[in-house]
């Protein structure tokens, strides 16, 4: 594929039933850069844990919100931001409370809180969060995985970033 810079960008009402919407985006968008298979679902699993903590922890019940989704085409990677205006959170605080899973563990011994975010560390090459106004995470897929080993500051929080909205 020729080199790009192409931006899409998405807004969705803050309700789970137009994740799927997203999904569907992201996997053509992933498909057509040449990600394999199970890289596109990677992709897929952790911006739907994103979209979720939006949809779930950003706007009250009664409040109608909307969920930002761009998605930034380069020719090594791929780009995600999915941002909210609504109550932001500590980053520090649940950065801190990510840990890798003990395998020993019960079920009932995991904690819930932060799992969505262990997942999108977990499956994309770098995330960053933004918590100026709600919240932005921006998630990056890289095409080559010897990119990976480029940026291996995988996880950090970002003030000086700017976000489109």
């Amino acid at each position: 594929m020729k080199p790009t810079s192409d931006t899409i960008e998405l807004t969705i009402p803050a309700k789970a039933e137009y994740i799927g919407v997203v999904r569907l985006t992201a996997s053509g968008v992933a498909n057509r850069m040449g990600y394999p298979y199970d890289a596109i679902e990677d992709i897929k699993v952790a911006i739907s844990e994103a979209i979720t903590n939006a949809v779930n922890h950003a706007y009250s019940e009664d409040e109608e919100g909307e969920v930002a989704v761009r998605f930034q085409l380069l020719p090594d990677r791929l780009e995600i931001m999915v941002a909210d205006k609504g109550r932001s959170f500590n980053v520090n605080a649940i950065l801190e409370e990510m840990k890798p899973l003990d395998a020993s563990a019960s079920l009932e011994e995991l904690s819930e809180g932060g799992l969505g975010l262990f997942l999108i560390d977990t499956l994309m090459d770098q995330v960053t969060f933004n918590n100026d106004s709600g919240i932005a995470v921006i998630m990056t897929k890289f095409l080559q995985r010897d990119e990976v080993e480029l940026h291996a500051d995988r996880i950090k929080q970002s003030y000086d970033r700017p976000v489109g909205r």
